[in-house]
C-alpha cells in the first residue's frame, strides 16, 4: 500500500492512499475541526467518510505534470506514466497553488 500526505497550506488536511481495490482519501479528523479547514478541492468537499474510487481521483491527477515535463519525469525517475500515484508522490510534494502531496515514508524520515 502507498501512502501520501495531502497539505493545503502547510496543515496537514487528509491522507491518501493507494491499495489492491483502489484509492481512498480521508480528511485528518484535527484539520476538520479546526478553523483552517478548506476543501482540497471542489470535487473533495469536507467530510469525515473517506473518498473511494477505482482510479485516481481527478483532482489529484490533475496535479500531475504534463508534456515534457511528465516525460522528464518518467525519465528521472523510471516511472511509467500509467503509475499515476507514484509520479503524484515524485512530481507533487511542492507543486503550484496550495496543495502538496508528500509521501509517507519522507515524513516518517524527518521525524526521526
Amino acid at each position: 500500500m502507498k501512502r501520501a500526505m495531502v497539505f493545503v497550506n502547510s496543515t496537514l488536511a487528509g491522507i491518501l492512499t493507494e491499495d489492491d481495490m483502489g484509492y481512498e482519501f480521508r480528511y485528518d479528523p484535527d484539520f476538520l475541526k479546526s478553523d483552517k479547514a478548506e476543501a482540497v478541492s471542489i470535487t473533495l468537499p469536507l467530510t469525515e467518510k473517506p473518498y473511494r474510487d477505482k482510479v485516481l481521483f481527478p483532482f489529484f491527477d490533475g496535479l500531475i505534470p504534463e508534456g515534457w515535463l511528465l516525460d522528464i519525469a518518467e525519465q528521472s525517475w523510471k516511472i511509467s506514466a500509467r503509475d499515476r500515484f507514484s509520479l503524484l508522490l515524485a512530481c507533487c510534494k511542492d507543486c503550484i497553488g496550495n496543495i502538496s502531496v508528500i509521501p509517507e515514508k519522507e515524513m516518517e524520515v524527518a521525524d526521526e
